[in-house]
């Protein structure tokens, strides 16, 4: 008897399979986690518990949840836009960077008698195109040399680390404080340009972040621009038979997408850090957007809830010490929940079967002439 498996697209998967899917990585991601646990001697209810607790069982708990989920809604949809177009930008860390950069940078040069609305608003902008002026980097060389964007937006990642760096601890730019004389510190930007708080260290910076989800889902779905996106995302070839300007779309996206993820780092310079500090940037915020992309299956609009649970994993990490369990515990958790998110994708398009056994049919044995 034949043991082949054959693996076949689905076509298209039932709705409650693609609800069921990241729900279930979650699970099975939580599962791992319990299991890594037991083996290393911690009690994985208890440690769950101090988790919850800590990212949702107090106003301030949660607003501190909300905080840490909020760059990572506006990673997660630059990172959702890019590849529903099947374009691999994994810069959105470096895009991040630099958009802090640019945004601290013209909090810095502005005047400290700026009205706040027009401080605020060229900071932000500042990070916006700052990201999207670093995502071209990639763009334009993907579009017209056909370079590989997978490669050049990582190594940028390292250079727009490095350059931050060097501006802060490095070098005695503008944007080194000099008034910090014992260690190297970022030079805080005017007042002016701060972005207001209105629970605990909880700003508007979090319905920025949801109205730029929510108008990314608006145009992709609701306008002829996303539905010429769409095009293009399902296939390159057709959509230049419908006379769609590939190249174009191509460049459009990735300089969104970019200027989502710098948009996250202009706001966490005039949101809660107030200036551009390398040691409380460099937390892999860009990596994990790409996570909450993947569990989100590439939908802005579920990309704010699945940020929302990563933020709370990011919440609750410290806490974790003083039960005496490591804070790599939650890098282990988002890891394993993009494992698994990526195993679900897959079987959502497609599934297993085995070939259906081939009956010969025996000969009839042939029957005798009757006698005449």
């Amino acid at each position: 008897m034949s043991r082949r498996i054959i693996v076949e697209p689905r076509g298209l998967a039932p709705w409650w399979l693609k609800l069921l899917i990241p729900v279930a990585s979650v699970i099975a991601a939580l599962a791992l986690g319990a299991l890594f646990l037991m083996m290393t001697g911690n009690d994985w209810v208890e440690v769950y518990k101090k988790m919850a607790d800590t990212a949702f069982g107090s106003g301030r708990g949660f607003a501190e949840t909300l905080v840490s989920a909020t760059p990572l809604i506006l990673t997660g949809v630059a990172a959702a836009i890019a590849f529903k177009m099947l374009v691999w930008n994994i810069g959105g860390e470096g895009q991040l960077m630099f958009g802090a950069i640019a945004a601290a940078g013209v909090g810095i040069w502005l005047g400290g008698g700026t009205p706040p609305i027009i401080a605020i608003t060229a900071v932000v902008l500042a990070g916006a195109i700052g990201g999207a002026f670093w995502a071209s980097l990639s763009a334009v060389p993907k579009v017209y040399l056909g370079t590989n964007e997978i490669i050049t937006t990582l190594m940028l990642n390292f250079i727009a680390l490095n350059l931050m760096q060097y501006l802060v601890l490095g070098s005695f730019s503008p944007w080194r404080d000099p008034e910090a004389t014992q260690f190297p510190q970022g030079r805080p930007i005017i007042d002016n340009a701060r972005i207001p708080e209105f629970f605990h260290r909880l700003d508007w910076g979090l319905f920025i972040a949801i109205f730029v989800a929510v108008l990314a889902w608006f145009v992709i779905s609701k306008t002829r621009s996303g539905f010429e996106y769409r095009i293009v995302g399902d296939s390159f070839n057709t959509a230049r038979y419908a006379g769609i300007r590939v190249p174009k779309k191509i460049l459009g996206t990735f300089l969104l997408s970019g200027a989502s993820a710098g948009l996250a780092g202009s706001i966490l310079v005039a949101g809660i850090l107030g200036k551009m500090d390398p040691r409380s940037l460099d937390l892999g915020l860009g990596f994990t957007g790409i996570i909450v992309a993947a569990l989100a299956r590439l939908n802005p609009i579920a990309i704010i809830p699945v940020a929302i649970l990563m933020g709370a994993l990011n919440n609750a990490g410290p806490a974790l010490q003083s039960i005496g369990v490591p804070t790599a515990t939650v890098k282990i958790l988002q890891g394993a929940i993009l494992i698994f998110a990526v195993a679900g994708e897959f079987l959502i398009g497609n599934r297993f079967r085995r070939p259906r056994e081939s009956v010969e049919e025996k000969p009839e044995p042939a029957k005798e002439a009757s006698a005449a």
